[in-house]
């Protein structure tokens, strides 16, 4: 006789269950809050170095940024302006789950703050499938990645509330078509937010920022 023993099926519904009490707290508190994901290299981090200095003396942001070892994601946010900056390090981890936020939360007072800015691993398959509690998933794609990621990595473009096109400053010297892009993820996200810009010359930054300081304001 076999067993069937639906392990993963009990690890999500148990990190489900963390994430709504994640949740809780974060609304109590009155914070917005979002969960950044996207491939290594395609800007998670050079975003929100460009997004915090905007915000300055117009919200208190605090970061919390998953990597699966150093602290180098947290400094830059902190030398960037975060108020405070939580480095997780998941010990081989693909991803961040409501376990590791729950624990970064408990070091926060987050009455003091008006968004909380989570940077999940670097990862287009595991960061998908475990919710953190946050009001908002975003997906930064970048240029050089190619115009085919949303026809590789279905699960990630189906589920984010909003894609960010970063490094479109490289359109000219890069391979990508934009449309192809854009219908495949249109497939899978229909009217999905987008915000292309570029976190190095800053064109469409404006957009993004404003968006940020909309929904803190809708809290």
């Amino acid at each position: 006789m076999t067993i069937r023993v639906p392990i993963v099926e009990n690890i999500l519904n148990a990190n489900d269950h963390l994430a709504e009490q994640n949740r809780g707290r974060i609304d109590s508190a009155g914070v917005f809050s979002i969960n950044i994901m996207a491939s290594p290299g395609a800007g998670k981090t050079s975003l929100i170095e460009q997004t915090l200095p905007r915000l300055k003396d117009k919200l208190r942001v605090a970061v919390v940024d998953g990597d699966i070892a150093t602290s180098i994601d947290a400094d830059r946010a902190a030398n960037a302006g975060a108020q405070a900056a939580i480095q997780v390090n998941t010990g081989g981890d693909c991803h961040l789950d409501a376990v590791m936020l729950r624990g970064a939360l408990e070091q926060l007072d987050l009455t003091q703050f008006d968004l909380l800015i989570v940077e999940n691993v670097g990862n287009l398959v595991c960061p998908a499938s475990f919710k953190l509690g946050t009001h908002k998933s975003i997906l930064i794609a970048s240029i050089p990645e190619g115009d085919d990621k949303p026809y590789k990595y279905p699960g990630m473009y189906r589920g984010v509330d909003a894609l960010v096109i970063n490094k479109i400053d490289l359109l000219p010297y890069v391979p990508f078509k934009m449309d192809y892009f854009k219908h495949g993820v249109e497939v899978l996200n229909p009217g999905v937010l987008t915000f292309p810009l570029s976190a190095k010359t800053g064109e469409g930054m404006d957009a993004w920022v404003d968006w940020l300081i909309g929904q803190v304001k809708a809290m």
